[in-house]
């Protein structure tokens, strides 16, 4: 009997690159409004778990900006049918009440996704990439970066996470 593309991909694909992440986890977020002008470094924690048997993961994690707390939660899964990563964000700083979709690819060393957001203020969508950095099993990083609509792209958020337990 085969193998299915998804038993395949949790033991030598992606599956497996997004199953390394699984864990819990201590970081520091740096946060920037402006162009290169640092507005905020602050701790974060970062828990990450399995959603249906390896399919997706679930990254929780609660931290501060400026003093005041927030927390988010993205699901990250690769589509192995059309070969994309996708992600879903939502939390109680960046979005609102909005939920935001992206969707990319596996990069050498994690995976880049793009999406979009708007709102009052903000008649032309402005997108967001997200990039997912995996450096070894005990450290990762994911970033993210703001681009207008005339495609100027600015750091907006990095957080550099240590793994403290599987």
């Amino acid at each position: 009997m085969s193998k299915s593309k998804l038993e395949i991909s949790k033991e030598s694909g992606p599956h497996l690159r997004l199953a390394s992440l699984v864990g819990n986890w201590d970081g520091s977020t740096s946060t920037w409004f402006e162009a290169d002008i640092l507005a905020d470094e602050s701790p974060m924690q970062g828990k990450i778990n399995f959603l249906f048997d390896g399919r997706f993961i679930n990254y929780e994690y609660k931290g501060t900006l400026n003093g005041k707390p927030y927390e988010g939660r993205m699901t990250w899964g690769y589509d192995l049918g059309n070969e994309k990563c996708q992600c879903s964000w939502v939390d109680t700083f960046h979005l609102g009440t909005a939920i935001m979709h992206s969707e990319g690819h596996e990069t050498r060393s994690g995976f880049v996704v793009l999406g979009s957001y708007s709102g009052p203020g903000i008649p032309v969508p402005w997108g967001w990439r997200t990039e997912l950095e995996i450096i070894n099993p005990d450290q990762f990083i994911i970033r993210a970066f703001n681009i207008s609509p005339d495609g100027e792209e600015a750091k907006a958020t990095e957080t550099i996470y240590h793994r403290i337990e599987k």
